[in-house]
């Protein structure tokens, strides 16, 4: 079934103003009921998590009502589904406890593709322990990841599932083989490619797979997923009251239950991005093909237009999330942001927490980041390329 764009932006208040948004890599807009699901949780009675008074079987059912939402979205197990503050906190907490078995010797792996949060948690923790860190590195005109560096002593590979900055998307599949044959882990930063594509962490292979809910239309929080088996064998620290029991021993402290509501909220939405029937994850894959399609069609849309003003454009690997890179001659990315922001188009410029690979561009004042979310459509894009052009040099 076609997508319909029009009846999709129909959810979303904060385009009621007119303002065209392209700064969903950063976080996307919020549709109506995922606000509602918030401020119902926020507004019922709840209370910390329990199965005796009516608030605590409230803040319960709320958390395992997330849980399967996450494990629908991701093709995951609800019991492997750990939330956190962002997606870096959960990165940072499981590099460090993962980082207890590792020894002197012992070797990880880290993309220069990767936003920092995919690269410095687990830096920090090979420095801490001895270890040492090996780079898979990318093609500077093409955007595309090369073969990450393995050996008999690597014990875990971190990679994106797509770039925030290019919107490249390696072969997440055949990394995973490869590192599992080298006997190692593989950590996917699923960031920037699970607003855009339908995911499925068994076919990918991955071992854990962070990623962010207000990327994909919810509140502010981070979220990892892993088979529960694997993550029993992993032990963080944690207070000595908590409970020892996966997946509740990775989460600190008592959960936000109104952004976990918002989350299952906007899980829900996605589905029915498109009307079908079936199962949340059998609805889940139509929609998000269909908004691949739609958001591809959007992507060649822009491309063109920036190619016919002389736009210099960064990356052109084979598969990509509708996200373009670029820079004007003449004119600083900073300026471009800020002449688009007056025609009430937001498209920021800079290296967005992207920092290895934007050094690797030479790109030291950054780049204009212009990302297409689900109620993109055909006039905002019109819009930015007509306030580029009246910037162009």
């Amino acid at each position: 079934m076609a997508y319909d764009v029009t009846s999709v932006r129909k959810h979303f208040p904060a385009l009621a103003d007119g303002t065209a948004f392209f700064d969903g890599p950063g976080g996307t807009q919020t549709p109506t009921a995922v606000a509602a699901a918030i401020a119902e949780a926020l507004t019922s009675g709840v209370s910390n998590r329990g199965r005796v008074t009516a608030a605590e079987r409230r803040a319960d059912t709320i958390v395992a009502e997330a849980r399967q939402a996450v494990a629908d979205l991701l093709g995951a197990a609800p019991e492997g589904v750990v939330f956190g503050r962002s997606m870096t906190q959960v990165t940072y907490d499981l590099s460090r406890a993962l980082a207890k078995d590792w020894r002197e010797g012992d070797e990880i792996v880290v993309s220069r593709l990767d936003h920092d949060a995919n690269i410095r948690p687990w830096v920090q923790a090979a420095e801490a322990r001895g270890v040492t860190v090996r780079w898979t590195e990318f093609d500077t005109e093409t955007g595309e990841l090369g073969e990450p560096p393995l050996s008999d002593r690597t014990r875990l590979v971190a990679v994106t599932g797509a770039s925030n900055l290019l919107g490249t998307r390696p072969d997440i599949s055949a990394i995973a083989a490869e590192t599992h044959a080298a006997g190692a882990l593989l950590y996917v930063d699923g960031v920037h490619l699970t607003p855009h594509s339908p995911v499925d962490l068994e076919e990918l292979g991955a071992d854990f797979y962070a990623c962010s809910p207000y990327k994909f239309l919810g509140p502010h929080l981070g979220l990892v997923a892993a088979s529960p088996a694997l993550l029993e064998t992993v032990h963080p620290d944690k207070l000595a009251p908590s409970v020892n029991v996966v997946p509740e021993r990775f989460e600190l402290g008592t959960l936000p239950y109104e952004l976990l509501a918002g989350t299952t909220a906007a899980i829900d939405f996605l589905a029915g991005l498109v009307p079908g029937t079936g199962t949340r994850r059998e609805r889940l894959a139509t929609s998000m093909r269909a908004l691949e399609e739609y958001e591809s069609a959007l992507l060649n849309r822009l491309e063109t237009g920036l190619d016919e003003l002389g736009a210099r454009r960064f990356g052109s690997p084979k598969r990509r999330t509708p996200t373009a890179l670029f820079t004007l001659d003449g004119v600083k990315p900073k300026a471009v942001y800020e002449h688009l922001a007056t025609r009430g188009v937001n498209a920021p410029a800079g290296t967005f927490y992207a920092y290895e690979p934007a050094r690797r561009l030479g790109l030291d004042d950054g780049a204009v980041r212009a990302g297409i979310a689900p109620y993109t459509d055909e006039s905002d894009v019109d819009r930015l390329l007509a306030g580029l052009l009246e910037i162009a040099k």
